[in-house]
């Protein structure tokens, strides 16, 4: 484990760029800043350490279901991975590495949260107050995604409940589970990773599944010492590697997408995953999807159908009604004992932290904004009413299919290029116009119409209560990155002050 930081130094009062959050969006804009000549920003993150969503999420089998060579930086391999599908403390490592090799400690300040950011449209900039105090900014970046704020479900009585109850994003690692009656409230994927990894201890265990996920073999393995040492020698062959996978992954998009052969192929190759592991028939068909393979997200696992099919473990299907003080009530009303509930419920995807705290040029937040006019950014990035502020992992950048790094990457770009374009043309604003994000999101809406994400009979995190997909990108990642490869200015409003750049300059607090 990555020992803390030390507090971070005092925070400038004023910078060129702010940096929210330090995951591979953070940490990937700050080594980007840096490459172009900037180093007067500051990367603000409220843990006292670097690595997102891989710093908090410590639960037991915690792993990424994307390839390691695929899931890093493209300016940063790492010849060292230890397996096919890293785990969460080589991936949180790899951060730290990056923080420091490309020099980006010096700008990182830990403990610092965001508790309020306001855009300032007379001197056109950016007003934030922090835990740790106040600062402007021309430019802020947000990095944060999605995957930040844990979700509980809605349920009579959780607060009740006097065991130990913790979300698997938080994992309590003082809870000592072993012959204890244990509780998995969520089948998503994280549960699938911890499941089979305490249900080798714990006396007893209830997993309570809202909707059956589809489930495919995780062919993961070690990679050798020989491997490892070629990387090392031949970056290239590493590269090599990189390719591969991304293009297999990039064909089977096409089975989300088009369907056909390819999404016949991988429900034979998830039946049979689940066939050959639970000989329960009773069992099997609580397991069973209802919904076509792709619509919810799908899974990665060789060990989960297994361990749901010992003896010490039990899947209700009913739903959860209530908590209460010692037990946990299913759909039929069943009370079911326990000593320590984990809620495997996903995040809080539609309700980030950040919109709240952003304040654009209309005076609305942006959860305001999005609660109005949906959730939705020009390329996924920028968004109208809030000059000056990108969103990497902003609406609809996730994917079904491959390395959202390489979307990271594809958007980091994009934002070089509009502070490129606004130093070269004197601005000292941009802001989207609200016709282009418009188009731009009908166009990709459509897309999405016609894949299995919108049309595979599910209910999934993927889509708001109105049935809009606000998180996925409907097609090739290499589209979305060829739509990011220059600054589309004229989709934009670049605004110069009347004074000039100089005189904007001058009204910001020294």
């Amino acid at each position: 484990m990555t020992t803390p930081q030390a507090p971070s130094k005092t925070l400038p009062r004023h910078v060129q760029v702010a940096v929210i959050g330090s995951g591979f969006a953070g940490i990937g804009t700050a080594v980007a800043l840096r490459r172009e000549g900037i180093e007067d920003f500051v990367v603000l993150e409220r843990s006292d350490s670097v690595g997102g969503t891989w710093r908090d999420n410590t639960y037991p089998g915690c792993a990424c279901d994307v390839p390691s060579h695929l899931y890093s930086f493209s300016f940063a391999p790492n010849p060292e991975w230890s397996h096919v599908f890293s785990r969460q403390p080589e991936i949180r490592a790899y951060l730290e590495r990056v923080t420091d090799d490309f020099g980006v400690r010096p700008h990182l300040h830990v403990d610092t949260e965001l508790v309020s950011g306001a855009w300032d449209d007379t001197a056109l900039l950016w007003r934030l107050e922090t835990n740790r105090g106040a600062l402007t900014a021309d430019v802020v970046v947000s990095g944060c995604g999605g995957l930040v704020e844990p979700h509980l479900p809605e349920v009579p009585g959780v607060e009740s409940f006097q065991g130990p109850a913790f979300h698997s994003a938080r994992w309590d690692h003082d809870v000592d589970l072993r012959g204890k009656r244990v509780a998995v409230i969520g089948t998503g994927a994280s549960a699938i990773q911890f499941v089979p990894e305490i249900q080798k201890t714990v006396g007893s265990l209830i997993v309570f599944q809202r909707t059956p996920p589809w489930i495919v073999p995780r062919h993961d393995r070690e990679i050798t010492d020989r491997e490892r040492s070629l990387f090392r020698r031949v970056p290239a062959a590493q590269a090599a590697a990189r390719n591969g996978i991304y293009w297999l992954r990039e064909l089977n998009l096409l089975s989300f997408t088009r369907g056909g052969p390819l999404r016949k192929a991988a429900t034979k190759e998830a039946v049979k995953n689940l066939e050959g592991a639970i000989s329960d028939p009773v069992l099997r068909a609580k397991l069973t999807p209802d919904y076509e393979i792709g619509c919810k997200r799908v899974l990665l696992s060789n060990d989960y159908y297994p361990a749901l099919a010992q003896p010490n473990v039990e899947v209700v299907t009913t739903g959860v009604t209530e908590v209460r003080a010692r037990s946990v009530v299913d759909g039929d009303g069943v009370e079911h004992e326990v000593d320590v509930i984990v809620y495997g419920t996903g995040f809080r995807v539609m309700d980030i932290p950040v919109a709240h705290h952003l304040t654009g040029r209309e005076g609305r937040t942006l959860a305001q904004e999005w609660a109005d006019s949906g959730t939705e950014a020009h390329r996924g990035t920028a968004v109208a009413g809030f000059p000056n502020l990108f969103l990497l992992l902003g609406p609809n950048t996730a994917l079904g299919h491959s390395s959202v790094v390489f979307m990271i990457e594809a958007q980091i770009h994009y934002v070089m290029e509009a502070l490129k374009t606004a130093q070269a043309s004197g601005a000292r604003a941009v802001e989207v116009r609200r016709k282009a994000q418009d188009l731009y999101n009908r166009a990709l809406q459509r897309q999405l119409d016609s894949t299995v994400w919108n049309r595979g009979g599910c209910r999934a995190w993927y889509r708001d209560g109105d049935g809009k997909n606000f998180t996925l990108w409907p097609t090739h990642t290499f589209t979305f990155r060829k739509q990011t490869a220059r600054f589309d200015a004229e989709a934009y409003e670049l605004r110069v002050p009347a004074g000039g750049p100089a005189q904007a300059a001058e009204q910001v607090p020294a």
